[in-house]
């Protein structure tokens, strides 16, 4: 389980064609914004702000899972169809955009590398990159709302990898959580861990800017080529 570093060896890299990143935790930083999110159904049903627990918990499930944690089950019903009464674009200022993303993705982009993304998110996922600046990078974005099961189930990560026309063996899947390397690996795809040491990765990963140094050591025609475009 290496971590990357600028010191490793970036040719390994070589071997990837395809890049799928899981957002919360990863592309962007919404843990304040997800506290605030489920608190409002915890208020609304006359109840305590979550525990430290039910943050964590809820931070990586997706909203079915979550609501069925956080409220009892006689008002899961209830709570579902308050769903449609949030408005997330009070959520919103409290969403950040992970540092070194933006070049990150510009350059995978740049340099050809088809880019997905797998969410356990919703539909707020078009909302959240538009207000960090990230739209246009990802194609296909897989939702809980898109795919016939949310993760850990493998099918939005084969659907991807079904758009692109590729085998497992040639993606990389950046994920934060136990629920994303558990998708990797339902998959058949190589997972690396995003600032999460305690997962069990392919290769963890520091910081974006890190990552990109590699690709760069790894690719130095790339940089030539669009250096020259």
């Amino acid at each position: 389980m290496p971590v990357l570093n600028d010191q490793l060896d970036a040719a390994f890299l070589r071997g990837v064609r395809g890049f799928i990143f899981d957002c919360d935790g990863v592309l962007i930083d919404s843990f304040q914004a997800n506290i605030a999110y489920y608190n409002f159904f915890r208020t609304h049903f006359g109840l305590p702000p979550m525990s430290l627990e039910d943050e964590q918990f809820t931070h990586t499930q997706n909203v079915f899972d979550s609501l069925k944690r956080i409220v009892p089950p006689e008002h899961y019903e209830a709570a579902m169809q308050y769903r449609h009464q949030v408005d997330y674009k009070s959520i919103l200022p409290y969403v950040r955009r992970e540092p070194g993303i933006r070049k990150l993705l510009s350059w995978l982009k740049a340099a050809g590398f088809p880019i997905g993304v797998n969410t356990n998110r919703t539909d707020t996922t078009s909302m959240v990159f538009e207000t960090v600046d990230l739209l246009g990078y990802f194609d296909p974005i897989m939702t809980a709302g898109i795919a016939p099961k949310p993760k850990p189930d493998p099918a939005g990560m084969l659907a991807i990898l079904d758009a692109w026309g590729l085998a497992p063996g040639e993606v990389v899947f950046v994920g934060d959580s136990d629920v994303d390397e558990m998708t990797a690996r339902n998959s058949g795809v190589p997972f690396w861990a995003f600032k999460n040491q305690d997962l069990d990765a392919d290769l963890h990963l520091p910081d974006f800017p890190t990552l990109l140094r590699a690709l760069k050591r790894a690719w130095p025609e790339i940089g030539e080529e669009l250096q020259g475009a």
